[in-house]
């Protein structure tokens, strides 16, 4: 009686402990049409009526035999939004948190969907569907950030978002803590058991924590394979001791795979890798060992420097059978494919054993929307009835932005702009929105806003404010005056009082303030305003004159320049003029100045020089190429321009305005120009190894380029591309990227050509509105569609430009893609499946690492997603490619993303002690779960 009542008092102690734990599991049914049990679990279920206002409801069509939670799914809009689930959280807590998504069989036709899942700010996943009967799953252990995070689902670039279930599991306190968790998530790779005895996945009861442990035999999901010889299963009904630090199932712990021949090896696909990871192995001895009996073992795969040599005794280093040992790597680089073999040692009598492995990925957390400007934006959303624009869900800007603001491209976001115009505001506006300190442009026109203009001093960035057809009352502040920025000011029809501030009168800005009967203009505007008007008058007349003079000089100059250059017969001019500026048409296009520092050289000496145009060296989309020789011995490329037409000629004065003023290693080297007898020509320095194109797609050139070759001149032209978008000012978006604008240079430098599509940005856009041009395959899908010209149009080109490199294949091709007909479709499909084999370049010959090929794989799908604002900038995409070429050239530092002292704390854990662990939960908390 005694021993029965001790395990009474222990239930009775555990159990509110799992109840506790239980409650807390919020499990939704996306598209469920009510709440109800799962009779396999016994967890309550809920319709996602209440987490979300957005999408509809679609029943699954399977064959599968599904539970009733994948009976229907949610599925919204293909658009530019996102669409978010709220869980509520506690701060600091860790938590699962799971998704999954099963699409049905649909005969309607239509592309599976392929689109994005974000956690708060942080790209979680890409949902890439390819089996319309699997349930996909994707997990993420995470420390809450705050108390509440939102799920989203965005960014479709075929079919439309979807989800069936969304589970919010919180963890022990002890669980999955790393060093890392403040600035890092974990993206759950692989949840294997061992030795399973069915392929069904265990889960909760089993696991209090609900977490799924896939069985080895269900090897679709992880692609299990490279089984050693002589690998058998075993199980036990014994009870084993998990209490340690992670708690895996007992039922996971009673099952296992040994090698009778001395070795354990499997291999299994990361998907999201290469990357940083945290990876345990489960362990522990369920095979009663006589006493002359030892289990001794190694990992001799993956070589990890520091661990290879630790010999692994389960029952010494658990302190007995039948209890947990979790040998682990807290920060270790990973490749897509993990390969891994355990060996016995000389002296062991038994071979490796194995219950469980988990491995996670270390995903950076991208801050949300300051909080400075989310505040603001709440109290916004809480003065109007009229709530429909307020349902926008998750983070301000990021994945996609409200409709109702734009954002920075800092991290963490700023708001740039509020357009709340007419939208039935009530009440006076913030007096938080001083804080906003990146707010260029407020529109709260056309609502029923009260009470004074708050203080927005802060706001020097401001250029355009509407608080027109308000009830705003008060005086104008004078700080309005003061705004450095400040080009539009609307205040008409409200309920001002007092004397406009001096500074609003001046003319340096727009302002508007009529239908304010109590606004009073100040006397010394009044006195003063024929002075003022006098004035301007007076310096434009002698700003006109001014001008005629210098033009007239200019014209004289002009004559007097020809007439020398006449009597002495020159064959070549440098004109140059440093203190006029180049002139831009409204667009960003530009003609020839005579300031420009341009060499012009006589058509006699270029004819002379390619020997009257005798060796063609190539053609493009501006006409021929020929190969010359100046007097001095230069080599130079000739372009003639073949097109005599407007748009020929707007081309051929755009490169030569653009070229007269950039300069960059990168970039092909610019000689001058030749503007007579009808010819439009341009002359550069002459490229002995030809094109990018050339060395890829010509079978005879395509050996010599090794994969750092390849990776180096990449470097340069991403280089080059920087420099235009970045070193620029205005910067310069190219809009013509491709292998064959990519030239290469007696040592196989790379530079970057044909700058005739070019056009200059205009740093008060956001975007140049623009027809679309460019060449097939290249061209981004989004500035095709919209005609909105972005630098992130040059980085999908160069993304295409990656692929190229990788796989040695054409942009466009029907032979080699089949219905996917380009290769962005056809790579990304292959990259996401985990098969990059099938897309690397067979010449290449397994000679480069595979980790270089990953990194520059991923940057590339990257650059090419279907929207602008989910690619990285071009000075990104330099330091991945410098990333890989470190890796191909052997230096293994900078696959860490960790510092040095970070990962010498990071070391395997080979003794863990459970009291000093479980000290910090033995208490009234509902953490603890109970033995099974």
């Amino acid at each position: 009686m005694g021993l029965l009542s001790c395990l009474l008092v222990l239930f009775l102690q555990l159990f509110p402990c799992v109840v506790c734990q239980v409650r807390e599991f919020v499990s939704i049914d996306c598209g469920g049409t009510g709440n109800y049990t799962d009779t396999t679990t016994g967890l309550t279920w809920v319709s996602d009526a209440d987490f979300i206002k957005h999408g509809n409801v679609a029943q699954v069509n399977s064959s599968n035999g599904n539970r009733q939670q994948y009976k229907h799914h949610s599925y919204f809009p293909a658009d530019s939004k996102k669409y978010c689930y709220t869980l509520s959280t506690t701060e600091r807590r860790r938590y699962l948190i799971r998704a999954t998504f099963q699409y049905g069989i649909f005969d309607d036709g239509n592309p599976y969907p392929i689109f994005q899942l974000y956690l708060d700010s942080t790209k979680w996943s890409d949902i890439t569907i390819t089996d319309p009967s699997r349930v996909y799953i994707d997990e993420m252990i995470i420390r809450a950030p705050s108390t509440s995070v939102d799920v989203c689902l965005c960014c479709a670039s075929t079919g439309y978002p979807f989800i069936s279930t969304l589970e919010l599991r919180p963890l022990n306190a002890s669980m999955y803590a790393t060093d890392y968790e403040d600035e890092f998530f974990l993206k759950v790779a692989a949840r294997v058991n061992f030795g399973a005895l069915s392929k069904d996945a265990i889960r909760y009861p089993d696991d209090p924590y609900d977490r799924l442990w896939e069985s080895d035999l269900a090897r679709r999901q992880n692609f299990l394979v490279g089984v050693a010889p002589g690998t058998e299963r075993i199980s036990t009904s014994m009870n084993i001791n998990t209490g340690a630090r992670e708690f895996p199932p007992v039922k996971v712990m009673q099952t296992a795979v040994v090698g009778t021949k001395g070795s354990l090896s499997y291999r299994l696909n990361l998907y999201g890798f290469p990357g940083n990871a945290r990876a345990y192995a489960y362990l522990a001895e369920i095979e009663d060992l006589s006493v002359d009996e030892t289990r001794k073992f190694t990992m001799q795969k993956p070589s990890v420097p520091g661990y290879n040599n630790i010999v692994v005794n389960i029952a010494e280093n658990a302190n007995g059978s039948y209890t947990l040992y979790e040998p682990s790597y807290m920060n270790v680089s990973l490749d897509f494919v993990l390969s891994f073999v355990l060996q016995k040692t000389g002296d062991s009598t038994r071979g490796p054993l194995l219950n469980a492995i988990e491995i996670s990925k270390f995903v950076q957390i991208i801050p949300k929307t300051d909080k400075r400007d989310s505040n603001v934006l709440e109290t916004f959303r809480t003065m109007t009835t009229r709530s429909y624009w307020t349902h926008e869900d998750g983070d301000p800007c990021v994945p996609a932005h409200w409709e109702w603001v734009n954002c920075s491209a800092s991290l963490p976001s700023r708001i740039t702009k509020i357009t709340l115009s007419g939208k039935d505001l009530k009440g006076e506006i913030p007096s938080e929105i001083n804080n906003m300190d990146g707010l260029t442009e407020l529109w709260l026109d056309g609502n029923s806003l009260t009470g004074r203009i708050p203080d927005m001093s802060n706001l020097i960035d401001l250029t355009v404010v509407h608080l027109e057809n308000n009830r705003l009352t008060g005086q104008l502040p004078y700080y309005l005056g003061d705004l450095p920025n400040l080009q539009e000011l609307y205040v008409q029809n409200n309920s001002f009082s007092g004397k406009i501030p001096p500074a609003l009168l001046s003319g340096k800005l727009v302002f508007k303030y009529d239908e304010n009967p109590e606004l009073i203009q100040t006397e010394y505007h009044k006195s003063n305003i024929k002075f003022i008007l006098g004035t301007s008058i007076g310096a434009f007349l002698i700003f006109v004159l001014i001008t005629v003079s210098l033009l007239l000089l200019q014209y004289l100059r002009r004559k007097a320049t020809q007439r020398k250059c006449n009597e002495k017969n020159n064959s070549m001019l440098i004109m140059s003029k440093p203190s006029t500026s180049y002139s831009l048409i409204r667009g960003g296009s530009v003609y020839i100045d005579d300031g420009l520092d341009v060499v012009h050289i006589k058509f006699a000496e270029i004819e002379a020089a390619t020997q009257d145009f005798s060796t063609k060296i190539g053609k493009g989309s501006f006409g021929n190429v020929y190969y010359g020789k100046l007097k001095d011995g230069k080599e130079v490329a000739v372009k003639i321009l073949a097109d005599a037409s407007y748009h020929g000629t707007k081309q051929f004065e755009n490169e030569v305005a653009l070229l007269s003023r950039i300069h960059h290693r990168n970039l092909v080297p610019f000689i001058g120009i030749c503007d007579e007898e009808s010819q439009r020509i341009l002359v550069y320095e002459y490229m002995h190894n030809g094109t990018l194109r050339d060395h890829i797609h010509d079978s005879g050139k395509q050996k010599q380029l090794d994969w750092l070759s390849r990776l180096s001149i990449a470097e340069d032209a991403a280089k080059g591309l920087e420099y235009l978008h970045s070193g620029c000012n205005p910067s310069i978006i190219h809009r013509d990227v491709k292998t064959s604008n990519i030239l290469l240079d007696i040592n196989m430098r790379a530079k970057v050509s044909d700058f005739g599509l070019s056009r200059q940005t205009d740093e008060n856009l956001t975007h140049i509105s623009s027809v679309a041009r460019g060449t097939v395959g290249y061209l981004d899908p989004e500035y095709y569609a919209t005609q909105q010209l972005t630098e992130k149009s040059d980085v999908y080109s160069f993304g295409v430009v990656l692929l190229e490199l990788i796989s040695g294949r054409k942009p466009v091709s029907t032979e080699d893609y089949g219905v996917d007909w380009n290769i962005v479709h056809w790579a990304r499909s292959l990259i996401h499946k985990g098969n990059i084999q099938s897309v690397i370049d067979h010449s290449l010959a397994e000679n480069f690492k595979i980790e270089s090929v990953w990194r520059v794989a991923e940057v590339a799908l990257q650059s090419v997603e279907p929207h602008g604002v989910s690619r990285p900038k071009m000075q990104e995409v330099v330091l991945t490619i410098q990333e890989a070429i470190k890796i191909e050239k052997g230096n293994q530092n900078t696959t860490e993303i960790f510092s040095s002292s970070s990962i010498q704390t990071s070391q395997m854990r080979l003794q863990l002690d459970p009291l000093d662990i479980l000290g910090l939960e033995l208490s009234s908390k509902c953490d603890l779960p109970s033995a099974r």
